[in-house]
């Protein structure tokens, strides 16, 4: 068997000497320097040490001596690598070789001086062992020239930012010791504060604990400080929320390390100083989950995700392969999505397929199931931009209701053990096309439900950053200059984190029995306008100042405040303190089969549409209401 090398790492026998050549050469310059050195240090210490008083004897001597000096000298370097680097880079790790050669050189000299004693007249040993030290000095000097008047240069030129940390304990020390070390940054610690008294007063890396955090107003004030640096990692809410509410009244900007469970490795550095998100603001706890009923439903199981190249199944996929999974299915309808979160998710180890098809094709559907042979559906994929679909009822009525009826129907035929069907806060008492739309969808998951497969729905609020949601919105208008556009000053939503809500929707899933509808249980609705005024803050500007908030009323479809659980549902206990269950009556198949036909026939007239999915949906399409 022959075995080609590779000539870049095994040169040629007749290209080794011009390889050699080739190196000398570019190292001759800095030999010659070292060489320059050498003489300049003996040659000084001996006549500083003779008080210019040099004889010809002392002349003699020294001219022997230094050929033996040069070379020991350039031998050390070359073993200890001083030559062939890039000094511009260097650090304490050259640092060490250059101190390690030339207390090396120095010893052989002073050796070979002493030996010589018998045969010669040998040099002072004050100039041997002086003339080493001085060599040394310059070696050093020489190669780190760079990195010294590189850090001038950028003490000089680069404009300082004056930081006040908040926090002395690890995070803070790991964080300041960073900021000091890279002045390139352009941060400039100047202050820290600390709620322990008993450290106030005391400086961690030479930099004052000035005060406590209550105090920060006046430490800006008086310190000129220009940005605040949260630098606790474990921070909750409610500590981010109060010095944000100091940060402001002093007129500063606020930046925070990651969380915990954000950071890879546990190491902090100033790389990972983040702006603060509207997340860190909203009071959200870490969700508990019940990691044992997961891995029985996921584990060696094959999934399928509908609607996966989307914000939550997208999110859902990255969760369901922690728990490796047989078998991962990746479905949606836009091919760059899809494409996007393929090429995300293929690093693991877990087989993992893209199907590209949409929910609203029955037949492909049912050819996709087939093929993927799932035993866990989480269908997520819906049209969910309420002011839209008011317009388009259509595109509503055959992606999440039809659709959801071909993914489910599809599930079940092909004896899923376990349907998902992602919906929202919004069906609950709908008013909206969309809401109306999910509502439906619920009722055609639940009149599926038979003894063979558990099919449930789980129900959540607005997803931070998800498309569709309002953060992203005021996020564009803020960055562009505002205004910000707020519908009615009373408007309030529930709002979670798509990694949290997604968490909650798996460890729904696992406790499913069959027909629940589970409600995330979503914190206090936020405001939105004051909303819009703290994303306004997190940039940086003040509301109604730098950026303006205009109302312009509410839109079609919307609600003032979002209900939770519809009032003729019995909530349960379900075993979680973040989720809620309830068991709605089993919709009749027949009747729910009548009202979906009734609607496909007013599919093209968009305000007629619109207008009975609403009065089906509120009415509950009881058998007197539904018009065969």
């Amino acid at each position: 068997m022959l075995i080609e090398l590779d000539d870049s790492e095994h040169p040629h026998p007749e290209k080794l000497p011009r390889a050699i050549v080739r190196r000398l050469r570019r190292d001759l310059l800095l030999m010659l320097l070292d060489c320059a050195i050498v003489v300049s240090a003996y040659l000084s210490t001996l006549v500083i040490r003779l008080e210019g008083a040099v004889g010809s004897d002392h002349w003699r001597d020294f001219w022997l001596f230094l050929p033996v000096a040069l070379a020991i000298h350039l031998l050390a370097n070359r073993i200890f690598g001083l030559y062939g680097q890039m000094w511009r880079y260097a650090s304490v790790l050259e640092a060490r070789r250059v101190v390690l050669a030339g207390l090396t050189a120095g010893g052989f000299i002073v050796a070979a001086d002493t030996l010589a004693a018998d045969a010669l007249r040998p040099i002072p040993y004050s100039v041997a062992v002086f003339g080493a030290i001085l060599s040394l000095i310059g070696f050093g000097a020489v190669r780190f020239q760079s990195r010294l008047f590189a850090f001038r240069r950028r003490q000089v030129v680069v404009e300082r930012t004056r930081v006040l940390i908040v926090g002395a304990g690890d995070a803070g020390a790991m964080i300041l010791k960073d900021l000091l070390g890279n002045p390139s940054l352009g941060l400039e610690p100047v202050g820290i504060v600390d709620d322990d008294a008993r450290k106030v007063g005391r400086a961690l890396y030479e930099v004052p604990i000035v005060g406590r955090r209550a105090d920060i107003p006046a430490i800006v004030a008086r310190l000129e400080v220009e940005q605040v640096l949260l630098a606790i990692s474990s921070a909750t809410s409610d500590l981010i929320q109060d010095v944000a509410g100091l940060c402001e009244k002093a007129g500063v900007t606020l930046r925070v390390l990651p969380s915990v469970r954000e950071l890879v490795g546990g190491r902090i550095t100033a790389r990972d100083i983040r702006d603060v998100r509207i997340e860190d603001l909203l009071g959200r706890q870490q969700v508990e989950m019940d990691e044992g009923s997961l891995v029985e439903m996921l584990r060696g199981r094959r999934v399928l995700i509908t609607g996966a190249g989307g914000s939550i199944g997208s999110e859902i996929a990255r969760q369901v392969l922690v728990f490796e999974p047989a078998h991962l299915s990746l479905l949606d309808h836009d091919e760059t999505h899809l494409y996007d979160l393929m090429s995300e998710l293929n690093a693991s180890a877990n087989p993992i397929s893209g199907v590209l098809a949409d929910a609203r094709d029955r037949d492909r559907v049912l050819e996709s199931f087939r093929g993927e042979r799932p035993d866990v559906v989480f269908h997520a994929a819906a049209h969910k931009h309420v002011p839209l679909l008011e317009t388009h009822p259509a595109e509503a009525f055959r992606t999440n209701i039809l659709g959801t009826a071909n993914v489910a129907e599809a599930a079940v035929a092909s004896g899923v053990d376990r349907f998902v069907l992602i919906s929202t806060d919004k069906a609950v008492r709908a008013v909206s096309v969309m809401g109306a739309s999910k509502w439906f969808a619920e009722q055609i998951v639940r009149s599926l439900q038979n003894g063979s497969s558990i099919l449930c729905s789980v129900r959540f609020g607005n997803v931070l950053g998800s498309r569709g949601s309002v953060t992203p919105t005021f996020l564009r208008q803020i960055a562009s200059g505002g205004p910000v556009t707020v519908t009615d000053p009373a408007m309030t939503r529930y709002f979670m984190s798509v990694q949290e809500s997604v968490c909650l929707v798996l460890q729904a899933a696992a406790m499913s029995r069959g027909g629940e509808v589970f409600t995330l249980e979503m914190g206090e609705p936020v405001n939105i306008l004051e909303l819009a005024r703290r994303l306004i803050r997190l940039s940086g500007r003040v509301p109604g100042r730098d950026i303006k908030i205009e109302l312009i009323g509410s839109r079609p479809g919307e609600k003032l405040f979002e209900d939770v659980i519809d009032p003729d549902e019995q909530p349960e206990p379900s075993g979680h303190v973040g989720i809620m269950l309830s068991r709605p009556r089993k919709p009749d198949r027949a009747a729910l089969m009548r009202a979906l036909r009734e609607l496909g026939q007013l599919v093209d007239d968009a305000d007629l549409l619109a207008d009975r999915m609403k009065e089906l949906a509120a009415a509950g399409f009881v058998d007197d209401v539904v018009r065969v």
